[in-house]
């Protein structure tokens, strides 16, 4: 039995880490990217020729924590399984949404069929509108159908109408 916690605990912990940055990474887009964070995301939302771009200082800044949490981890070993967990998220992100999604990388690969679809969908529907307010789908990794997105950015297009002068808010969908 000791022998079974020995591996459980340290999975249950890499899985949680997985699980909970999905929740996090969702909840952050939404409301510090696309809040008060605008002014580093918002290149993500522009049309760009660069290899990089503002946005990817967030992943820095994750990518700093996880290693604050491995080096955590001699001390207290399950800050270590945690960022095991934050560093296959990391993972997950660039190759669904940095690669998948926006093709930043040297081949290009649009899914047919199934949950690489539905993800795909659902972040170009996030792109669909022009500013930060009224955007749906906000996670990486889980994506509702497409169908539920389209109804909620109808929803959407009544509560947040855009206007040419809002400079500040413009990003053209695509990217």
């Amino acid at each position: 039995m000791n022998s079974l916690l020995h591996y459980l605990i340290p999975m249950m912990l890499v899985v949680g880490a997985v699980a909970f940055m999905e929740w996090f990474a969702a909840w952050s887009h939404e409301h510090i990217m696309h809040g008060w964070g605008w002014g580093w995301h918002k290149s993500h939302h522009e049309p760009h020729d660069a290899a990089l771009e503002k946005n990817d200082l967030y992943a820095v800044v994750f990518a700093a924590f996880s290693i604050a949490l491995y080096f955590g981890g001699t001390w207290l070993w399950p800050l270590w399984w945690i960022a095991v967990g934050i560093t296959i998220y990391g993972v997950l992100y660039f190759f669904m949404h940095d690669g998948l999604v926006h093709q930043r990388w040297p081949f290009k690969y649009v899914p047919r069929k199934g949950y690489l679809k539905r993800v795909y969908q659902a972040h170009r529907l996030h792109h669909a509108v022009k500013g930060r307010d009224g955007c749906v789908s906000f996670g990486f990794v889980y994506a509702e159908p497409a169908v539920m997105l389209r109804k909620k950015l109808q929803d959407n297009s009544r509560s947040f109408p855009t206007s040419a002068g809002e400079d500040q808010n413009q990003c053209p969908s695509g990217h």
